[in-house]
């Protein structure tokens, strides 16, 4: 009756809905926004898995094996030996631990010198070129250079640059300025460090030059000025303002400096060749040179492996430390 007097009259009753409708609609949803990251992640995290992971699981079995040239064709039948290959690489009284050693330590000391330099010519670079003056563009572009080159045409016009007899250094420092006796030896000798050490910042300082440029951005320029109505001068509104300001940043950067430059492989290769001098020795050229020059792959795993993980306890160690300085400043 009421229905048909609803129809009668010309009303309409309101259908019946599902209670339930309403939040399986809202789940559905929810669900949708919480997948869709992880789908869009996807395809980057397949390929991390194909080009980095697999690699560095195989480098890990092949450190536990007596993997030579005996065995190159078919790396599944090289015996197995266990930790002998840790015990080679870290018996420092051995010859191999102890080029190891040495090899650790150049590598240590030019990153400690590289990332330094990088980061000292970096900020200065960006904190003048934050004041607007003509020519400023014109100084970003040209200070950017050595970043957009590709590494190989970079290190190789280096390395006719460094050339004893027909090189342009030796042409300034001994033909020109007349600074040395005889011309000197640059890609070998003791002075190879110093070769690979300029070469380094040459190619480094650029990026640290771009990232503090960009952290100086979000510093505000109403906190300059307030500091120089107050008289602070300059080298106190850089120490008071612009390095607290550029913490965050810096702490980012000088990780990702020192990965980089401690795992170089392409400067010192391109640069020396297969076999670096003593004083140029880094770890990875060392590392290359141990497994490929001498067919011991399981000894040369190893040491990837070790350095693997010490690049990761220093990774932790520095973001460990980093964090509770952040945490203090923040309190």
């Amino acid at each position: 009756m009421t229905t048909t007097a609803a129809y009668g009259t010309g009303e309409r009753t309101a259908p019946k809905q599902d209670p339930g409708a309403a939040p399986r609609k809202r789940r559905s949803g929810r669900l949708r926004q919480v997948s869709l990251p992880y789908l869009l992640l996807l395809p980057a995290l397949l390929l991390e898995l194909l080009v980095h992971l697999v690699p560095m699981v195989i480098g890990i079995v092949v450190s536990f094996r007596e993997l030579t040239q005996f065995h190159i064709r078919d790396w599944g039948t090289a015996p197995w030996a266990g930790l002998d290959n840790y015990k080679i690489a870290l018996d420092f009284d051995a010859p191999v631990g102890e080029a190891l050693l040495k090899s650790f330590v150049t590598t240590c000391l030019f990153t400690a010198l590289s990332v330094g330099l990088c980061w000292l010519l970096g900020a200065a670079a960006a904190i003048y070129l934050q004041e607007s003056f003509r020519g400023r563009g014109l100084l970003r572009t040209i200070f950017l250079v050595p970043y957009a080159l590709p590494v190989y045409a970079a290190v190789i016009t280096w390395a006719f640059m460094f050339q004893r007899d027909n090189g342009l250094v030796n042409h300034v420092i001994h033909d020109q300025l007349g600074l040395t006796d005889s011309p000197p030896f640059w890609l070998i000798g003791e002075n190879s460090f110093i070769t690979l050490l300029v070469v380094s910042v040459w190619k480094g300082w650029p990026f640290a030059f771009l990232i503090i440029m960009a952290g100086l951005q979000n510093i505000p320029r109403e906190m300059y000025e307030a500091a120089a109505l107050d008289g602070a001068g300059v080298w106190q509104q850089i120490r008071r303002i612009t390095l607290p300001s550029l913490r965050p940043v810096n702490q980012v950067l000088v990780l990702v400096l020192f990965l980089w430059t401690f795992n170089d492989f392409n400067t010192p290769f391109v640069l020396f060749g297969r076999a670096a001098p003593e004083a140029a020795d880094l770890i990875s050229l060392h590392i290359y040179q141990s497994s490929f020059q001498t067919w011991n792959f399981g000894t040369g795993s190893a040491m990837s492996v070790l350095l693997l993980l010490f690049l990761l306890m220093v990774t932790g160690v520095y973001l460990a430390l980093t964090s509770r300085g952040r945490k203090a400043t923040d309190v």
